[in-house]
């Protein structure tokens, strides 16, 4: 214990004198050591609030940082974390005497800025995606024995290979992983960890409201078209709502609509209901089952709003024609081949740094080889009906896109059609099977040819100037024994549900189709 002690206060020594002594002030010599080099060695107590304080979840993404490539005269140069200087090419030969060859990635690595850092980096191909580190200033090589295919040999003769920076370096992503994985969590400290995610990344506020958090509603007073905001604070769902919440602007992560029968009764249609089997899909439940559900069953803390239809759209709502669409679609899978289409609308407009298009591509990549068929699911494809292609695997289309001289970041943003048709039918989402509701029930008028609502986000959907004006019209158990009074109705949750800009969107011909959405302003465009 003596000698742990001993190390810990050599340890603190040393980083007093990193920030005090006199080299800091000489130009051009290098500093020993950087003090986040060394944090982890500190006590624990001491180092993690400092780590996480300078690192959080984004610091896992990485950034791209270029492209290395065959041509002579076309060395990607560019700064690191550790290394400040650093240049790669690519070398093609046959070393290994296969079919397609193989090749040589060349880094040289200079300039780091102590002698404790170290640079992390991914290489990716629409066909592999491999890493590796480096501590030391001189050129370091990685192997590619053999390529897979002629068409990976031929995209890297063209194309070369992507290179992403981990900004943070070793250290800052063990910090960024240890603020990450409790987004997932199913606890009180992932229910915190996305609260301060949200709070940090969206400026979102999360302000106790009174008791009870659970409204005494009367479900008479719930009509057909009456839509429901959900926003789930923890668990596997909390966390992947909270990552597009932040990336979309959406102060909500899911949602659902209620609908009356001919007889009266009270219904919930939902895209993403989790049944027997584990699967998402799309049901029709009765209200009581559903509500009962959300009080008593569903572990995420669920925050739900309801938000009534303006009476005017009400009494124009075709109940009929809502309907016959709702049943045609039951039981079918959640529309995932078009979840993050109605997130991207341009070409580098809808990334959160250091997101981007190449590194859409290579997670894609990675996803695809790990697992092929929730791949082909969740992208494929959607990338090749926006292609015109038909059964093209990533790799396939990625090669296809460099062929037309385009670029994947075009192909992303190009609009998703509602009248698609996927191998395992029309693919809704939850907030895009409410909304083709609402146009099948006629509440788009004579624009519904002319807007998908498979391009719009749940921001997209609560925004429109579709519900209810008049606070004096909402019901009296509306925000009852609450101190602030919301424009829509909260109906469960521990903090006040925050909509901005509910209700204030007409529609126009071809909505939601070129909208940026960058935090955390998330600034939209008029028209857009």
């Amino acid at each position: 214990m003596a000698v742990i002690l001993k190390n810990h206060y050599l340890l603190i020594t040393l980083l007093f004198f990193h920030f005090f002594s006199p080299w800091q002030h000489i130009n051009g010599i290098k500093s020993p050591f950087n003090p986040k080099d060394i944090l982890p060695l500190l006590p624990r107590q001491v180092s993690w609030p400092i780590l996480n304080s300078l690192h959080s979840a984004v610091d896992l993404l990485p950034a791209f940082v270029g492209v290395a490539s065959t041509q002579v005269n076309n060395t990607l140069e560019w700064k690191g974390a550790c290394f400040y200087k650093n240049i790669a090419w690519l070398e093609l030969h046959n070393k290994s005497q296969t079919q397609f060859g193989g090749g040589t990635l060349h880094i040289k690595v200079s300039n780091a800025h102590s002698w404790t850092c170290m640079d992390l980096y991914i290489f990716a191909t629409p066909y592999r995606v491999t890493w590796d580190y480096y501590f030391l200033s001189r050129e370091h090589t990685l192997e590619i024995k053999e390529w897979k295919s002629e068409a990976e040999l031929e995209y890297v003769k063209h194309s070369g290979i992507s290179i992403f920076l981990l900004q943070a370096g070793m250290l800052g992503t063990l910090s960024a992983l240890w603020d990450v994985l409790p987004l997932f969590v199913n606890n009180g400290w992932g229910e915190k960890s996305n609260i301060r995610f949200l709070e940090k990344r969206m400026g979102a506020s999360f302000e106790e409201r009174p008791k009870p958090w659970v409204t005494n509603l009367t479900s008479d007073d719930i009509h057909s078209g009456d839509f429901l905001a959900i926003s789930k604070i923890k668990g596997t769902w909390g966390g992947f709502e909270t990552l597009e919440k932040w990336a979309t602007g959406s102060y909500a992560g899911h949602t659902a609509v209620c609908l009356r029968d001919a007889e009266g009764k009270l219904w919930v249609a939902e895209s993403g209901h989790n049944n027997d089997k584990g699967e998402d899909v799309i049901v029709i439940l009765p209200w009581d089952e559903w509500w009962e559900f959300e009080l008593t069953e569903d572990n995420t803390n669920p925050h739900i709003a309801l938000l009534p239809l303006h009476p005017d759209l009400r009494a124009k709502f075709n109940e009929t024609a809502a309907w016959e669409y709702a049943r045609s679609m039951e039981g079918k899978s959640y529309g995932y081949h078009n979840l993050i289409f109605s997130w991207i609308d341009t070409i580098d407009g809808n990334y959160p740094p250091p997101v981007d298009a190449h590194l859409v591509a290579s997670v894609m990549t990675v996803w695809n080889q790990i697992q092929p068929e929730y791949g082909s699911n969740l992208w494929n494809e959607a990338l090749n009906k926006r292609l015109g292609t038909q059964n093209l695997s990533l790799p396939d289309i990625l090669v296809e896109v460099e062929k037309r001289r385009s670029s994947f970041a075009k192909l992303l943003a190009v609009p998703e059609q509602d009248d698609w048709v996927y191998s395992d039918g029309k693919s809704a989402s939850c907030v895009a099977y409410i909304l083709e509701m609402y146009k099948e029930g006629g509440l788009f008028g004579e624009l519904a040819r002319s807007i998908q609502v498979t391009e719009f986000t749940i921001k997209d959907a609560y925004t429109l100037n579709f519900f209810e004006n008049n606070s004096s019209r909402l019901p009296k158990w509306c925000n009852d024994g609450d101190t602030v009074k919301l424009p829509f109705c909260q109906i469960r949750g521990k903090y006040r549900m925050e909509l901005p800009e509910y209700n204030s969107m007409d529609l126009y011909p071809h909505m939601n189709e070129r909208c940026p959405s960058m935090p955390p302003k998330y600034y939209r465009p008029q028209g857009c």
